[in-house]
């Protein structure tokens, strides 16, 4: 067993090591890399024995730590403003997918019992790659990811009462089979069903059970985890502290279990009710590589579980189902997104990335045929198109990407305002960098020009009244409309670090008597405008952290007025030496922290220079 286990466990990190770099390297993300590494896998596994379905079970677990890390990230009051799209959004996509399933199983000649647990299957998507991809690629705050998440939160509600209505619809002729289902997982299932303490139960009770446990679980979020960890961090051991919160995971996932709940449901409410403690940071950081192992692997399975055997002999058939499910779902998503007032790439995102049906299918279809609701048979074929839909998600998601975005990225562009009025001073970029430029301004009675690319910002800034317009100010023509001509000040306050420098490089080499203050996101950043020859440079949050050293200097007893000294010396120091790094940085052409003129002037002067700086610095401390 133990030979068995360590080299189970050596073939899939073996396999994810080298799928999942590569993967990435060509930009199709991991999860497609872990799917194709489950894929290569997958008959070394079977040959050797290894239950692949029992082990997917046990790696479902990473779907429930990532529910539990997105609760922490999700402050009640922002959970509460979404409560529309959670609750009517997720029940019309799960009301409609099922329904229009439904009718097609209908067509196939399917009881209307089995015709609708099918279309209740496959109403729900995949949580865990939809969340990772949108993580991945940045996408999660926008309109469309935001929509995405509300309905993947409400799936993982319905999963509840699927599974209660699941069994009335047992068929009387599969009641022999009902306890061969086995080779589906079923035993898995009735080994957790034995754990159920509300079973049996009238609904009342249950319904008090029910409550009672998610009640137990936001008091104890809210009240004890806080005397835990602090009575833990006494022993000053880190893997205590890791421990402990993965058994506080673990006992929530048990809880909801014996409640007839879903797991991912009650740790995703446990980490909302915790998303204010003083532990949310520390708990994120000892849960997240855990989290990312166990879903790295449960995607390696839902790979491995492919029957190519049944896939040939069904070829045509599973890859007409699968397109016929992509596309019906994307059909549904496509109404609700316009019923909702998604528009542009958000409505295609929103559409593509809910398309597929999720690692709960498994755990249904499972489910089905230890109760006699599905025969064995269409089960196997439910397994296929769930995995293979799964499968082809990250290829959905790389087709948003390349057709999807730039086609309204363009459009965008094609729809940018027309600029009627010029100023001496155009800001591009209002975020909260370029907003606080432009409030000083204008509270000093300037005039300003202002451009930014999110049309969220500037609906915002319009319904004060302020003057700002939509585009892309990265653009030649929308500068030339803009009256950069004729500008004396141009401020680059945009976040992407890649279309700043290139900005400033531009107005360097065509408008060089337009003074240019751009934004830097980091010090590097600083190098890399620098060398674009910018000269007025800002580092986001440097005056903000001097400003907080003097404070710990103040606290710790020094004057206002001394404390200002010490800072100053400190910020003239950095300063001085910034300007000789950045034009030792110039002279190579080396990449950032492989640039060897830079490596070379710090190794040779940082003794000196710290040896200088700590002079000055106790010189005013001592005067």
């Amino acid at each position: 067993m133990t030979a068995e286990f360590m080299f189970t466990t050596f073939t899939i990190f073996l396999a994810g090591m080298i799928a999942v770099p590569l993967a990435s390297r060509f930009g199709l993300g991991s999860v497609l890399g872990y799917l194709i590494a489950g894929i290569a896998i997958g008959p070394v596994l079977h040959g050797a024995g290894v239950d692949v379905a029992a082990l997917q079970h046990f790696t479902e677990f990473g779907v429930v730590m990532m529910l539990f890390l997105i609760g922490l990230e999700m402050q009640p009051r922002v959970l509460w403003a979404m409560r529309a799209r959670i609750f009517v959004m997720g029940g019309l996509q799960i009301g409609v997918t099922a329904l229009a399933v439904m009718a097609v199983a209908m067509l196939f000649g399917q009881a209307w019992t089995i015709a609708l647990t099918i279309g209740l299957i496959f109403a729900l998507s995949s949580t865990a790659i939809v969340t990772q991809t949108l993580n991945e690629k940045g996408l999660m705050r926008s309109d469309g990811g935001q929509a995405s998440f509300s309905v993947l939160l409400f799936q993982d509600i319905a999963v509840i009462p699927m599974l209660a209505l699941i069994p009335l619809l047992a068929l009387p002729e599969l009641a022999d089979l009902a306890h061969q289902g086995d080779s589906h997982g079923g035993g898995h299932d009735g080994a957790a069903l034995q754990l159920n303490i509300v079973d049996g139960l009238p609904g009342w009770q249950t319904a008090l059970v029910t409550l009672a446990a998610i009640g137990v679980v936001m008091l104890a979020g809210r009240y004890l985890t806080g005397p835990i960890f602090r009575y833990v961090a006494r022993a000053r051991l880190r893997e205590l502290f890791v421990s402990t919160a993965l058994m506080i995971v673990v006992a929530i996932a048990l809880l909801m279990t014996m409640v007839g709940l879903s797991p991912a449901l009650g740790t995703f409410l446990a980490g909302v009710v915790m998303a204010n403690s003083e532990y949310r940071h520390e708990l994120e950081s000892d849960i997240a590589p855990f989290k990312g192992i166990f879903l790295g692997v449960f995607f390696i399975t839902v790979g491995a579980s492919i029957d190519f055997a049944l896939l040939g002999e069904n070829l045509l058939l599973i890859i007409g189902l699968t397109a016929g499910l992509i596309v019906l779902k994307c059909a549904v998503m496509l109404g609700l997104g316009r019923a909702f007032r998604l528009s542009g790439g958000d409505k295609w995102l929103f559409a593509l990335g809910l398309a597929q049906a999720g690692e709960f299918g498994f755990v249904l279809v499972s489910f089905t045929v230890a109760n006699a609701v599905i025969p064995s048979q269409i089960a196997d074929l439910l397994l296929l198109v769930v995995a293979l839909s799964m499968l082809l998600t990250p290829a959905l998601f790389i087709l948003y990407d390349k057709l999807v975005a730039p086609h309204y990225s363009r459009q965008q562009e094609q729809e940018a305002d027309s600029i009627m009025q010029n100023s001496k001073i155009i800001i591009a970029g209002h975020g909260r960098f370029g907003g606080i430029v432009n409030r000083a301004l204008r509270a000093a009675d300037y005039q300003t020009t202002v451009v930014d690319y999110s049309s969220e910002q500037l609906a915002m800034l319009r319904r004060f009244n302020l003057s700002a317009y939509f585009g892309d100010a990265t653009r030649p023509d929308l500068l030339h409309a803009a009256g950069i001509d004729n500008a004396d000040v141009f401020v680059i306050a945009i976040d992407n670090k890649e279309a700043a420098t290139e900005l400033a490089r531009y107005m360097h080499e065509h408008h060089p008597k337009v003074h240019v203050v751009a934004r830097a996101i980091d010090r590097w950043h600083v190098y890399d405008l620098w060398t674009a020859g910018c000269r007025d440079i800002i580092r986001e949050t440097y005056d903000s952290s001097l400003r907080a050293a003097r404070s710990v200097f103040e606290a710790i007893g020094y004057p206002r007025e001394q404390a200002q000294r010490l800072i100053g010396v400190f910020e003239a120091f950095d300063r001085r030496t910034m300007l000789e790094t950045a034009q030792a940085f110039i002279e190579s052409e080396d990449p950032h922290s492989e640039n060897s003129a830079y490596s070379q002037m710090i190794r040779e002067n940082i003794d000196a220079w710290e040896a200088e700086l700590k002079a000055q610095m106790t010189a005013v401390r001592n005067a």
